[in-house]
């Protein structure tokens, strides 16, 4: 299924395209995105073509960073209707909460979940779409602005507990350094920021009632407009049910809120089925993970859902047609 992002993912990538040597306009040719997008930060281009942009960039400047450098400067504004919820919430855990609730509406490859445990808040971004391929700069450009917006909000001298990629750490992490002011973490189970839960009680001052009630009446309407199919709902919800080993149709219809028929007959109504979504999701996620050789397979096998090793290698074969180790002897592309 194809996701469309707002053309303001794009704001400032001409200029760092520029900074490290870079034809912006040639390398939007090449991925089908008309340097109009440039101009106008409402347009709807594809995610996935934002995501061949950034890694395309990363590789031939030979910028790791590429995407995280465009999250640097980032502002609210640039969220369009959605910064409109956020500064009108009373707090910023609700701000963060209307975050998760409308980001759709900024980027359908965008699933934002909160999830809260012993005093940590953890807010996990996790990217859909099987067709986005690699997606380093991609994730480091969401959680980059994830953070300058708490950043905003909380202040320069707030630091989060830790800041989370999936993917492998970088040759230098020197911008990350001065991106986040400590050092994050690779090789995690989620991408994501971790903070404490107190850090999102402080109050906003920008709250006001009345147009907090217009905000989400104008978003909702929007939403509602471009409301989530059931494959894609299901999609999200086993995206976070993997990983901790408990995904089954029967809890994703539960999560849902209906019954596992209701689930059934949506999916049917739109040729897919739990288990095409399923699959799906595993082969999205297991090119992210399997090609981090620093993890272990045994570790993808457990992020994946399954419930040993074995069982990974043989869905592997069956997917793959070899096996996973030698899947990841393969020459870099």
């Amino acid at each position: 299924m194809s996701h469309f992002v707002r053309s303001a993912s794009l704001v400032n990538y001409a200029e760092i395209a520029h900074s490290v040597g870079l034809d912006p306009l040639s390398r939007l040719r090449a991925v089908g995105i008309s340097y109009q997008a440039l101009l106008d930060p409402d347009t709807k281009i594809s995610a996935t073509s934002v995501s061949r942009l950034l890694e395309s960039s990363a590789r031939a400047s030979k910028t790791e960073d590429f995407g995280l450098r465009m999250a640097e400067t980032r502002q609210l504004a640039n969220l369009g209707p959605l910064a409109i919820a956020l500064r009108e919430e009373p707090t910023l855990r609700r701000a963060v909460e209307a975050m998760a609730r409308y980001m759709r509406l900024h980027n359908e490859a965008l699933a934002t979940r909160i999830e809260e445990t012993d005093g940590l808040v953890m807010i996990r971004c996790d990217t859909l779409g099987r067709q986005l391929g690699p997606a380093r700069q991609s994730t480091e450009l969401v959680v980059g602005v994830m953070y300058r917006i708490l950043q905003l909000f909380l202040g320069p001298a707030w630091r989060p507990r830790s800041i989370c990629f999936a993917h492998a750490a970088p040759v230098s992490n020197a911008t990350h350094l001065r991106v986040f002011s400590i050092a994050p973490m690779f090789n995690q189970e989620f991408d994501g920021i971790v903070c404490r839960s107190a850090d999102l009680e402080v109050a906003l001052p920008s709250y006001n009632p009345a147009v907090a009630q217009q905000a989400h009446q104008y978003l909702d309407t929007l939403l509602a407009q471009s409301s989530a199919c059931m494959a894609d709902k299901v999609r999200q919800v086993v995206l976070s049910m993997l990983p901790v080993g408990s995904c089954s149709v029967e809890r994703v219809a539960l999560q849902l809120g209906v019954d596992r028929r209701t689930v059934h007959h949506h999916l049917s109504a739109t040729g897919e089925s739990y288990s095409t979504i399923l699959a799906a999701v595993r082969k999205e996620l297991v090119e992210r993970y399997a090609a981090n050789k620093e993890r272990s397979l045994s570790e993808v096998a457990e992020l994946l859902g399954f419930a040993s090793l074995s069982a990974f290698s043989r869905w592997f074969r069956h997917e793959y047609g070899c096996s996973v180790s030698r899947w990841r002897a393969r020459p870099a592309p």
